[in-house]
C-alpha cells in the first residue's frame, strides 16, 4: 500500500492538500469546416452537423470556425464564431489560439484536401499542430493512391487525431492499409440524412412543373468528374422506350471550373444533348440549391443517377439523401455507392457505360412494381442514418474523447523496479521499447549523469543504491576524453564509444552531476572522486556556447561552492555563465517574450533556476531578478487556463518567438519546473511557488492534456511522454529518472514549506 504526503496549508489552486481531484472540462466543441451560405457539399454537411448536434444537446456550445476564401467573402450568420481564410497561414494559427483560449474540450474538423490552402491543403496543419484539445476528424475523402503531399498531410492529421470518422468501410480499410491508422482511432458514422415521409413524388412533381413525367435526377457542382456525358449519351435509347422521361441536371458549375474556363463545360454538355436530339428531355437547373429545396427536388424524382467517373469517391451526401427519401438509384461503382447499394438496395453499372445506364433505366420504368420495391428498400436502408441517430453517434464520439483532469496525492515513496530494469553493470540504458530495455541504442553520459545524481538523493544506506552509484560514476569517469579535454556521450552496448566528443549540453550536465556528487554523495570516497574529476574537467565549460550547457555548469559549480565557497574555477564558471545568460536575455527578450533565446527547447526552466542560484550565490540582484522574471514567464506559458500544467512540447522546438505547440510533452520538463520553483522559493519565501511546482508534478498522475497517468508510483517508472493521442508507451531512462528526481524534489519542497 502506497503512503501519501499530506499537503501543507499553502494556497493550492489545484486541489485540497492531501486529496485527489477530478475536473471535467467545459461542454464546448469547436466545429471547423465550410459552412452555409457557402455553396459546397462540405458547407452543407457542416451546417447539418451543427443543427443536429444542437437538437441533440441544447446545452452544448458549438463554436463554428468557417472556412472562407477571404475575410469578408461570405456573409455568415450568428452561428459562425470565427472564420479561417483558406490561403492565409496566420489565420489558421489565430484560429488555433482562439480555440485554445475558448476552453473547447473537443475540436471536430471536417476534412477535404481542397478546403484548405497549400499543397494538399497542408495549411490546416498550422491549426491541428497547435490544438491541445482532443481532435476528431471527419475524412470526406480517403484516397487509395495519395500523392506524396496528400500522404504527408494525412499522416500528420492521423498522428494528431483522437478519432477519425469515416462514412464507408472502404475508407476504414484504406486508413489502416495505406496510411497506418490504428483501428481504435477509426469510427464509422454513415452520412446523416433527413427524416421525411415515403412516397410523395407526385406532390413534389407539381411543385417543379414535372406533372405527368418520369423524372431522373443528377445533382452536384457541375464538373467533368461527375460523368454526366455518359447519361446524356444514354438518353436517345431511353427516350425511344420511355418518351415521358425528363432528366434533371441540377447544380451550379463548380466555381473553380468557372474561374478557369467560364461555362464552356456546361455549354459542351448542352451541345451534346442537342446533337443527340434529347435537349427537350433535359431540364437544366443551373443554381446551387439550399438543402430544403434540394430535398424537395429529390422527392420529385423517380430515379437518382450518380454516374461519377472515379472509384475513390468515399462519400456522397446526395446519394445518401436519395436513398433516405426512397429513390431508386442507378450508380457507377465508386466506393460509397458500392457499400450503400449492396444487398439489392440500388443498381450498379460500369463506369462510362451509357448502354448499361439506358438498359437499367428502361427496365425500371417499364416495371413499376420493381421500381416501387426498389424505392421501398432504399427508404428502409437508411432509417439508422437520420440526423438524430447521426447526432447520437457524434455525441458518443465526443464523450469518448473528452478529458477528465485527474490528480493523485504526492506519494510518500515510489518504487525503483522501473529504474533497476534498465540498469546493468555498465550503466543505465538509454531507451526501452515499452518496458523492455532496448540494447540497440546503448548508453549515454546524459542519462548516467542524471542517474548518478539520483543515487545521491536516494537512500544511501541501500546496498543496491550504493552499487548503482559507483556504476554510474564509473561510466562518467570513462566518458572523459583526456586527449580532447571533453566528455564523450554515446556508448554502444558493447562498451564501445561512438564518438570522441559529446554535445555541449551532455558535457554541462556531466559537470552538474559531478557538482551534485561533491555535495550529496553518501560516501566520502565518492565525494572525493567527484571533486577530483570536477577539478580536472570543469575548465571545459569555459568555451560553452549553449545556454543549457552554461546553465548546467552553473548548477554544478553552485553545488561545489556550497562545499567550498572559495573554489576559484567554480566561482569563475558560475560568474561567467551568469553574465553570459544575462547577455543572451538582454539580446533576445522583447515584449511578450521574456526569455534567453528567440526559441524554446527542452529543460527550459533550468536556465531560470541557474540564474536564481547564481544570483543568490553572487549577491547580484540583476541576476536573480532575471531568473525570477523568466521563470514567471515560462511558468505562465506552461500553465493552462484551468490550472493544469502543459510543458513545452518538443514538436515546436526551434520556432522563433512563437507560442509553443502543446505536444510532445516530456517528463524532464516537470522535474526542471519543480527544481526551478524550489529555487525561487529559496530566494523569495513565496509559497506560491509550491503551488506552481505541485501543478507540474500532478502532470504525472493525470492532471495533463489527456487526463492520463504518465507515471506509476509502484514501479517508479514513467512513460516517455504525452502526445496528441495519449501516452508514448516507451519507458526510457530520461523519463524514468525525471520521475524519480521530480518525486524527491516535490517531497523536499513540501517539507521545506512546512
Amino acid at each position: 500500500m502506497l503512503e501519501f504526503i499530506e499537503r501543507s496549508t499553502f494556497k493550492d489552486e489545484i486541489r485540497p492538500f492531501g486529496g485527489s481531484t477530478t475536473k471535467v472540462k467545459s461542454n464546448i466543441v469547436a466545429l471547423i469546416g465550410g459552412f452555409t451560405p457557402r455553396r459546397c457539399g462540405i458547407a452543407t454537411f457542416t451546417a447539418d452537423v451543427h443543427a443536429s448536434l444542437k437538437a441533440a444537446q441544447p446545452d452544448l456550445q458549438i463554436h463554428v470556425y468557417a472556412m472562407t476564401s477571404a475575410p469578408s467573402a461570405i456573409a455568415f450568420d450568428d452561428s459562425v464564431s470565427s472564420t479561417i481564410t483558406e490561403g492565409d497561414p496566420q489565420s489558421y494559427i489565430d484560429a488555433a489560439q482562439e480555440i485554445d483560449a475558448s476552453g473547447a474540450d473537443v475540436v471536430w474538423l471536417q476534412h477535404e484536401f481542397g478546403l484548405f490552402g497549400g499543397p494538399a491543403g497542408d495549411m490546416v496543419l498550422e491549426l491541428t499542430d497547435r490544438i491541445a484539445a482532443p481532435l476528431v476528424i471527419t475524412l470526406h475523402t480517403v484516397l487509395a493512391k495519395p500523392n506524396p503531399d496528400q500522404m504527408r498531410v494525412m499522416r500528420r492529421l492521423i498522428a494528431h487525431a483522437s478519432k477519425l470518422v469515416i462514412m464507408s468501410e472502404r475508407s476504414r480499410d484504406l486508413l489502416g492499409s495505406v496510411y497506418g491508422a490504428d483501428s481504435d482511432q477509426i469510427v464509422l458514422i454513415p452520412h446523416g440524412v433527413p427524416d421525411r415521409p415515403f412516397g410523395r413524388s407526385t406532390q413534389f412533381k407539381s411543385k417543379f412543373g414535372f406533372e405527368g413525367r418520369d423524372v431522373m435526377l443528377t445533382f452536384g457542382l457541375l464538373s467533368p468528374g461527375k460523368g454526366i456525358e455518359a447519361v446524356i449519351a444514354a438518353m436517345p435509347a431511353i427516350i425511344a422506350e420511355q418518351p415521358r422521361l425528363l432528366y434533371c441536371i441540377a447544380g451550379a458549375t463548380h466555381p473553380n471550373l468557372v474561374a478557369a474556363e467560364g461555362e464552356s463545360y456546361r455549354e459542351k454538355l448542352k451541345t451534346l444533348a442537342s446533337t443527340l436530339g434529347v435537349d427537350q428531355h433535359i431540364y437544366w437547373l443551373d443554381t446551387f440549391l439550399e438543402t430544403e429545396l434540394l430535398l424537395d427536388l429529390i422527392e420529385a424524382t423517380d430515379i437518382y443517377v450518380t454516374p461519377y467517373t472515379g472509384v475513390d469517391q468515399s462519400t456522397s451526401g446526395t446519394l445518401s439523401y436519395a436513398l433516405a427519401l426512397g429513390k431508386a438509384v442507378v450508380s457507377t461503382p465508386y466506393v460509397h455507392a458500392v457499400e450503400l447499394l449492396s444487398d439489392d438496395h440500388g443498381i450498379i453499372v460500369p463506369f462510362n457505360d451509357s448502354g448499361a445506364i439506358s438498359t437499367e433505366v428502361i427496365d425500371l420504368l417499364s416495371d413499376k412494381d420493381r421500381l416501387s420495391a426498389l424505392q421501398n428498400r432504399a427508404y428502409n436502408r437508411n432509417r439508422d442514418m437520420i440526423w438524430p441517430a447521426f447526432a447520437a453517434r457524434c455525441v458518443d464520439v465526443m464523450n469518448a474523447v473528452r478529458v477528465s483532469i485527474k490528480a493523485a496525492p504526492v506519494p510518500a515513496s515510489i518504487g525503483i523496479d522501473g529504474l533497476l530494469r534498465i540498469c546493468d553493470d555498465t550503466g543505465i540504458l538509454q531507451h526501452s521499447i515499452s518496458n523492455v530495455p532496448d540494447r540497440a541504442h546503448g548508453y549515454c553520459v546524459d542519462d548516467n549523469a542524471r542517474a548518478l545524481m539520483l543515487t545521491n538523493r536516494l537512500n544511501g544506506n541501500s546496498a543496491t543504491v550504493r552499487r548503482l552509484g559507483t556504476t554510474f560514476a564509473a561510466f562518467v569517469q570513462s566518458s572523459w576524453n583526456e586527449d580532447r579535454h571533453e566528455f564523450r556521450n554515446f556508448m554502444g552496448f558493447g562498451r564501445n564509444w561512438l564518438e570522441e566528443v559529446g554535445s555541449e549540453d551532455s558535457c554541462g550536465r556531466t559537470l552538474w552531476a559531478l557538482g551534485s556528487t561533491v555535495r550529496w554523495a553518501p560516501s566520502a570516497g565518492l565525494r572525493h572522486w567527484a571533486q577530483g574529476l570536477f577539478d580536472r574537467t570543469v575548465s571545459s565549460a569555459e568555451t560553452f556556447g549553449s545556454p543549457r550547457a552554461i546553465a548546467f555548469a552553473i548548477l554544478g559549480a553552485d553545488q561545489v561552492l556550497e562545499v567550498d565557497g572559495r573554489h576559484k574555477i567554480a566561482m569563475s564558471i558560475l560568474t561567467a555563465g551568469a553574465d553570459r545568460l544575462l547577455e543572451l536575455f538582454n539580446k533576445s527578450s522583447r515584449e511578450n517574450w521574456t526569455w534567453f533565446e528567440d526559441v524554446l527547447a527542452y529543460d527550459n526552466c533550468r536556465l531560470s533556476e541557474a540564474m536564481i542560484r547564481a544570483g543568490m550565490r553572487l549577491g547580484r540582484c540583476e541576476v536573480h531578478k532575471c531568473g525570477i522574471e523568466t521563470l514567471r514567464w515560462i511558468s505562465d506559458m506552461q500553465t493552462v487556463s484551468d490550472g493544469h500544467f502543459r510543458p513545452v512540447g518538443s514538436s515546436s522546438f526551434g520556432r522563433a518567438y512563437e507560442k509553443p505547440n502543446p505536444f510532445d510533452q516530456q517528463p524532464v520538463e516537470i522535474w526542471a519546473s519543480i527544481d526551478a520553483a524550489s529555487a525561487a522559493y529559496d530566494l523569495s519565501g513565496d509559497p506560491g511557488w509550491l503551488t506552481q511546482a505541485t501543478q507540474a508534478y500532478d502532470w504525472f498522475s493525470g492532471a495533463n492534456d489527456r487526463g492520463i497517468a504518465v507515471a506509476d508510483p509502484v514501479s517508479g517508472t514513467s512513460h516517455d511522454g504525452l502526445n496528441p493521442r495519449g501516452i508514448n508507451l516507451n519507458e526510457g531512462a530520461e523519463s524514468v529518472l525525471a520521475y524519480q528526481h521530480a518525486t524527491i524534489a516535490i517531497k523536499e519542497f513540501i517539507a521545506k514549506v512546512r
